[in-house]
């Protein structure tokens, strides 16, 4: 069974990779940052109010490490955009969201000057640890985009794709979902599923493999496909689920969470970095292994 304590493992073989947090003066993030500092993830790099900063991690019991600096903004805005900066100009490896809204963050990423673009969709790919499954459950987006069309599919494949093969699924297996497991034109998932899933048999997505579409049993459950008589290389064995919309992406992934106990990793994809969006409703076990996640992914 695949755990992803050894995404924390792995992280820390990783040499010299930073992360920037943008308005790190929060004391949910701090412990976050305390407990990858426990785990020797990496150095972090602080941007915020000097004087909250340096009072909480003192009180976080962070001040003894060396991995860790802070850096003073004046405001949320200017804590954003020099976390930002710092990853453009690659001194740092990887983004952390802080006390800050999301869209003061991603405001700053999308900066045309100094920014993290990377002519790419952004996407949000979480990894599953769910008890009992043999293999990690890659789920995106459930977060990002909220009615992608096929273009923005095909990128959020691809987002999806680079992060699996980060943490050694050097072809993963993606399983377009939709409600049923045959084409029906009324259904627009069922059209974009098939139409990405011959993108990939021409050539048109690299690195994975590429079915649909499947309802969830027949993309997770063996059984279930053999039931249906799907003979596919994918159903029933699918490394990434591909949600046609957000509503039916943050349904799955709160389901997984809360009635499978399941543990979870996120980071978007994308950039030209890996960002953890932390929530508060995020465990600091959570939050640990994004920030594991995004580190193997940055240095991959």
């Amino acid at each position: 069974m695949m755990k992803l304590e050894s995404l924390v493992q792995e992280a820390r073989q990783c040499q010299d990779r930073t992360v920037a947090v943008a308005a790190a003066e929060d004391e949910e993030v701090i412990e976050a940052v305390a407990m990858a500092l426990e785990h020797r993830l990496g150095r972090f790099v602080l941007y915020g109010d000097r004087e909250r900063l340096g009072r909480l991690l003192k009180e976080k019991g962070c001040a003894r490490f060396s991995d860790v600096d802070v850096v003073h903004a004046n405001s949320i805005g200017q804590a954003a955009e020099l976390a930002v900066r710092a990853v453009h100009l690659n001194e740092a490896d990887a983004l952390m969201k802080g006390h800050v809204p999301t869209a003061t963050l991603l405001k700053a990423v999308l900066n045309k000057e100094y920014g993290l673009r990377a002519g790419k969709v952004l996407s949000h790919v979480a990894v599953f640890e769910v008890p009992e499954f043999e293999r990690f459950v890659i789920v995106t987006d459930a977060a990002m985009n909220i009615a992608p069309d096929l273009e923005q599919k095909v990128q959020i494949v691809n987002n999806a794709v680079s992060i699996a093969r980060s943490i050694g699924i050097e072809r993963p297996k993606v399983a377009a979902l939709a409600a049923v497991e045959t084409v029906n034109p009324a259904m627009p998932a069922t059209l974009d599923a098939a139409a990405l899933a011959m993108m990939q048999k021409r050539g048109q997505i690299e690195h994975c493999l590429v079915d649909g579409p499947l309802a969830l049993d027949n993309a997770v459950s063996l059984a279930a496909a053999k039931h249906k008589r799907i003979e596919s290389e994918v159903a029933g064995q699918a490394d990434i689920l591909l949600v046609p919309d957000i509503e039916s992406g943050n349904m799955l992934y709160k389901s997984l969470v809360y009635f499978a106990n399941a543990r979870v990793g996120a980071v978007i994809a994308g950039a030209k970095a890996p960002i953890v969006l932390t929530s508060r409703a995020d465990s600091a076990e959570s939050k640990l292994y994004s920030l594991a996640l995004a580190i193997c992914s940055a240095a991959k």
